[in-house]
């Protein structure tokens, strides 16, 4: 955690300040060379322990720079009013790799051992290279500045002068604290009889997720996104709760699934105000302190679960973390309500980011001859 969140704020710096593709590129071969150690490692005849938590550490900084220049360059190459279907379509990728990721590496392991797992995972990181060198190159602003303390600062100002963004942040880290619940899974899964069931548990959010960012394509549609992130959090949250109430392990399933489409929601409209508001020289510390904001939430959800489940009981840790969620969310609306009346026809930022967009993409006037 402490890489991600240390290398994600500079990284948003960063990437203000260099080519951000230049910074994809660079991240995307440092994750392939630590592939390579992994590979070779397990080639060893004794393997060693402590590469592992090197390479842990070392994926966690690079995602952490990576993250910021990859979040920033959607605004530059996908048209303002396609902004809701590009999140939908970034998300989906997220969603299939965290389903199916664990389930062909464990086929892969299980039948071809460690070294192929590994090899497959190095051939991948190439391809991907190789990709990225077709991505058009993304310059910092001509009065960019070398990235500091300072800069990080501005960015985290300028978020918190504007509503619309801050209730994005709050949003996401109050659902995130009261409502994360993976941590107890094991203890649920015990009480229910169900422990067959735990790694179900895990994956039932993903698959709801997934469904919805399938099913995504009337988001496009929607100007109010605002209304995603509240609506979506509070389905959420009361998902979360109903999971704590039930006694059976598919209506547990069944509401893990809904809770998952919630978090999606709110993840889309978070993104598409993201993407539609924030100016272009201050997009990368914005996306940083989007990588402080989907870290630290969840991490400190789980202590927050572990420790209720510990004192009141498990199901109390879920239902009570659920109610939490939707007060906090209410509350939130109540105390930042642009949220709520967020419309990216209207808004003061989206009409002033898409107009600087439209201006961009002008062709340059043809000098007399």
């Amino acid at each position: 955690l402490v890489p991600l969140v240390v290398f994600g704020l500079y990284g948003g710096a960063l990437a203000d300040a260099i080519d951000r593709r230049r910074m994809i590129l660079l991240s995307e071969a440092g994750l392939g060379v630590l592939a390579l150690v992994l590979l070779v490692n397990s080639l060893l005849p004794n393997p060693l322990l402590w590469p592992l938590y090197v390479v842990a550490a070392g994926v966690s900084a690079l995602a952490g720079l990576q993250r910021p220049a990859l979040d920033s360059m959607m605004a530059r190459i996908v048209p303002h009013e396609q902004m809701t279907a590009a999140a939908a379509l970034n998300a989906l990728r997220y969603q299939i790799g965290a389903i199916a990721g664990p389930a062909i590496a464990g086929l892969v392991v299980a039948y071809a051992g460690y070294p192929a797992a590994y090899g497959i995972t190095l051939a991948g990181f190439l391809l991907s290279v190789l990709l990225c060198t077709r991505l058009a190159p993304a310059p910092p602003s001509p009065d960019a500045e070398r990235p500091s303390l300072r800069g990080i600062a501005e960015g985290a100002r300028y978020a918190w002068s504007r509503p619309v963004l801050l209730g994005t942040y709050a949003v996401d880290l109050a659902a995130m604290f009261f409502a994360f619940p993976n941590t107890i899974f094991p203890f649920l899964a015990d009480e229910l009889d169900a422990v067959w069931a735990l790694g179900l548990m895990y994956s039932a959010g993903a698959v709801g997720s997934l469904v919805l960012g399938m099913t995504s394509g009337w988001t496009s549609r929607v100007r109010r996104h605002g209304l995603f992130v509240v609506f979506g959090a509070a389905v959420w949250g009361v998902a979360i709760a109903a999971t704590g109430w039930s006694t059976n392990i598919w209506v547990v399933l069944a509401c893990l699934a809904v809770a998952g489409a919630g978090d999606m929601l709110s993840g889309l409209g978070r993104a598409t105000i993201w993407n539609q508001t924030i100016p272009e020289e201050l997009r990368g510390r914005l996306a940083g302190i989007e990588v402080l904001s989907y870290s630290v939430g969840p991490q400190l959800g789980q202590v927050r679960a572990g420790t209720v489940a510990g004192w009141t009981g498990t199901r109390s840790a879920f239902w009570s973390g659920g109610l939490m969620c939707v007060a906090a969310v209410a509350a939130l609306s109540v105390t930042l309500p642009k949220l709520l009346t967020y419309d990216a026809d209207t808004d003061e930022d989206a009409l002033r980011r898409r107009t600087a967009k439209e201006k961009a993409a002008e062709p340059l006037p043809t000098p007399a001859s």
